[in-house]
This record gives C-alpha cells, sequence and structure tokens, in this order.
C-alpha cells in the first residue's frame, strides 16, 4: 500500500480540497469588502460633512460660472453681463468659504480619510482578485489532474463521485465595470 502514496492517488482529494480552501478565501474576500465598504463610506461622510458642503457649493458655482458663454455681446447687453458677474461672485464666494476651511484645517480630516477610503478599496479589490486567481489556478490544477494520466485512472476507479470544478466566471451584471461609490 505505501507504493500507492508516490503514485498520485492522492492528489486529487488533496487538490479538490485547495479548490475548496481557495473558494472559501473568495467568499472571505468579498465578505470583507461587504463588511467594509459601507463603515469607511459613512467614516468619511461623517468627517466630511462641513467640507462636503463646501466643496458642493464651489462645484455648483464653478458650473453656473462656466455655462455663461462669454462673448463680445456679453459686453453689449446689461443683463448679461449683470448675470455674469452674479454667477461670478457666486463662485468667489464659495472658493472663500473653501479657502476659510483650509485654513481652519490645514491638514483637512476627510482628505485623509478620502485617501484611506480609496486605498482600502483598491486593496480589497486587489485582494479579491488575488483570490480569485488562486482558485482558478486550483480548479486548473484540478481539473488537470482527473483529465491527465495517471490521474485519470485513479479518477475513474476511485474518485469517480468527484466532478470536473467549474472555474470562476463574472456573474454579476456589468461585472466588467468598477463598483461606485457615492457620497
Amino acid at each position: 500500500m505505501l507504493w500507492l502514496t508516490g503514485c498520485g492517488i492522492n492528489n486529487i482529494p488533496t487538490y479538490d480540497e485547495q479548490v475548496k480552501s481557495a473558494w472559501s478565501q473568495v467568499e472571505n474576500q468579498y465578505q470583507r469588502r461587504a463588511d467594509l465598504v459601507p463603515n469607511l463610506v459613512e467614516t468619511v461622510k461623517g468627517f466630511a460633512e462641513q467640507e462636503r458642503e463646501t466643496l458642493t457649493a464651489v462645484i455648483e458655482a464653478r458650473a453656473k460660472a462656466t455655462s455663461i458663454q462669454v462673448d463680445d455681446s456679453i459686453l453689449n447687453d446689461p443683463q448679461k453681463l449683470q448675470q455674469f458677474q452674479q454667477v461670478q461672485g457666486e463662485l468667489t464666494s464659495a472658493l472663500s468659504r473653501l479657502m476659510a476651511v483650509s485654513e481652519r484645517y490645514p491638514d483637512l480630516k476627510s482628505n485623509q480619510n478620502f485617501l484611506t477610503l480609496q486605498s482600502q478599496l483598491e486593496g480589497t479589490e486587489n485582494r479579491i482578485a488575488v483570490a480569485r486567481r488562486d482558485f482558478i489556478q486550483a480548479v486548473q490544477q484540478y481539473n488537470t489532474e482527473i483529465r491527465t494520466f495517471p490521474g485519470r485512472i485513479w479518477h475513474s476507479l476511485m474518485y469517480s463521485d468527484m466532478p470536473i470544478r467549474e472555474n470562476f466566471e463574472a456573474t454579476a451584471t456589468n461585472a466588467d465595470e468598477a463598483p461606485k461609490v457615492e457620497f
């Protein structure tokens, strides 16, 4: 019986367990993401509330200011000129508020939190990708073993109840697109 241990008789169940373990790691990383992302988003939102209102005001004021077409006719139309000056004043006011915030908080906490969120999301997505890759490799090794000699013989004699494993496939709609985080 000792001679059987060196001929690959145990490869199929060993590789099958590697497939199961690799899939558990994929699920573990998905769970990590499910636990991490909502908590990080809420943390950032809590720290960034004041800065977010200021930044929203700047973005809106900038959009208004750039929506007015500036050409020679604006100088000849007092109403257009007044409208232009008004939106530019709104942008100036919003930028002043932004500068006041940055002067009060030279190292904005939200800046670090946004960087942390970005880093954590990137790290999580990378961990998921690595776990998927490891699963794909484990499935490849298992499937190759039961399709090639001598594993094919052992499979037919002793492990015929162990099927070919399906590999990872993206099943979610738009799985090829990165998830969007909204604040």
